[in-house]
């Protein structure tokens, strides 16, 4: 399985910043689309990325306030980046060696898409899931997995 499987199944939408854009405004973006990082784009390059990592931290530095900081002075300026056919297996070593949650995915200098450390558990789930239907089928007469028995209503 390839990235690209998993950016097809998870959609083409895309929440990007500029560098210069206030902290506050990306953690409002963030907390109303329900999402875990920002990708900074400027001049129509990826130049960083923003996750909730960078958000508490700056919590954390500043007594629990935002500050008036922009997002320049706080993100990731070198993210982990892969392609769309970068291989899933090794997404997720990249992703636990360098203990990212989030990945940018680039074709040339073209932003496709970001995939987190969920797509991609998600993914190999349902890989999994599919292979076992697969072999199960393959092989004659396996016992169908019972369903949960329910309690009768008395």
């Amino acid at each position: 399985m390839r990235v690209s499987d998993i950016l097809k199944v998870k959609g083409n939408t895309l929440f990007t910043v500029t560098p210069d854009t206030k902290l506050h405004d990306a953690v409002n973006t963030m907390a109303e689309h329900d999402i875990g990082s920002l990708v900074v784009m400027e001049y129509g390059d990826l130049v960083g990325m923003l996750t909730f990592r960078e958000v508490i931290l700056t919590l954390s530095k500043h007594d629990g306030s935002l500050g008036t900081n922009t997002i320049r002075k706080l993100m990731d300026d070198h993210p982990l980046t892969c392609t769309p056919e970068t291989d899933v297996n090794e997404v997720r070593r990249m992703m636990l060696e360098h203990h990212v949650r989030y990945l940018p995915v680039l074709e040339s200098r073209t932003l496709m898409g970001v995939i987190s450390f969920y797509d991609v558990a998600k993914a190999v789930v349902e890989e999994q899931g599919f292979e076992n239907r697969m072999l199960k089928a393959y092989i004659r007469d396996w016992p169908e997995e019972q369903q949960e028995q329910q309690p009768t209503p008395r």
